[in-house]
């Protein structure tokens, strides 16, 4: 009997790869990588904190 549950798992596993080998999907990707570098620009903004917070009182 445990021989027969050993096998059966066996097949069960088995059968799972095989049908995972051929249910992948497995196209190529041909798209063209852009080469050219990603410049962002230099001119960093940054607002003044001139405000002050009110004291909360907690």
């Amino acid at each position: 009997m445990l021989y027969t549950i050993t096998t059966i798992i066996f097949v069960l596993v088995l059968l799972n790869f095989i049908l995972l080998k051929f249910s992948c999907n497995s196209t190529k990707s041909n798209y063209k990588k852009n080469k050219k570098p990603v410049i962002f620009s230099k001119g960093i903004t940054s607002l003044p904190e001139t405000e002050e917070l009110a004291p909360t009182g907690s």
